[in-house]
């Protein structure tokens, strides 16, 4: 990875992740919104919709590792591959972009957000919301889902940019297929909280409340799949160092 400043590598972590929620909310809109030309085109369309901003905002963001996503921050934080300060530029970078991206998709479904009488659906473009209600398991789905996520990029490769984007992209595609359905995976910390603000801040019509009651289970739920995957996977490392050094002393 290139060695940048703390300020590049709040710009390119802020402009990979406002393309994220850009096209991730976006693809929300499209399928929720009414009178939008792509209304109810499905939960299909919905996780295609988010790899593909994945995908973009990792070679947007490509210069820093393009994290994108707390839980990515705090395993490489953990694997020792960035610092402590580094870490505080990588999160406020990925919050602003959250948030600038989910404004966006607001500006671009402007009308569509007027149209719109149900105020669940429109909380549901910038958060995540349980099909059932159940905060220990949501915590739980969350926080699997982000295992996945996160072990993944570990075991093959470290980083998104190592692995390659494209990979990362159908990583979320499957882990939303997959593991979706219970919570609306959120699997970022920043993707779900920074849209949640965007959402209270803007002057939507008949916008409703935020469902502040639910909004730590998609923070917390992630950052404990995040730490699980990382120590499992520097424990299976440690045992093949051992492995291969007594092969080597023999």
């Amino acid at each position: 990875m290139i060695t940048l400043t703390n300020g590049q590598i709040f710009l390119y972590e802020t402009l990979g992740t406002a393309t994220l929620l850009l096209l991730g909310a976006g693809v929300v809109a499209t399928v929720a919104l009414r009178d939008s030309k792509g209304f109810a085109g499905g939960w299909l369309l919905v996780n295609f919709g988010w790899g593909l901003g994945v995908y973009m905002g990792v070679y947007v963001a490509f210069p820093t590792g393009a994290h994108l996503n707390p839980a990515v921050t705090v395993s490489q934080l953990m694997m020792g591959n960035i610092t402590g300060v580094q870490s505080i530029f990588y999160f406020l970078g990925e919050f602003v972009g959250a948030f600038l991206g989910a404004v966006l998709a607001w500006v671009a479904f402007k009308k569509h957000f007027d149209a719109e009488e149900d105020p669940g659906a429109k909380l549901g473009v910038f958060a995540t919301a349980p099909a059932i209600r159940s905060l220990g398991w949501n915590l739980a789905t969350e926080a699997i889902g982000t295992f996945v996520l996160i072990f993944l990029i570990l075991v093959s490769g470290g980083t998104p940019t190592q692995v390659g984007p494209l990979f990362v992209a159908l990583v979320v595609l499957g882990i939303g297929n997959s593991l979706g359905g219970p919570t609306g995976y959120a699997i970022n910390p920043t993707r779900d909280l920074a849209p949640r603000i965007a959402h209270a801040l803007l002057p939507i019509k008949d916008k409703g409340g935020s469902d502040w009651g639910y909004a730590w289970v998609p923070v917390v739920g992630p950052l404990i799949g995040s730490v699980i995957a990382t120590l499992l996977f520097k424990a299976i490392a440690a045992e093949a160092l051992i492995d291969a050094i007594k092969s080597a002393v023999k």
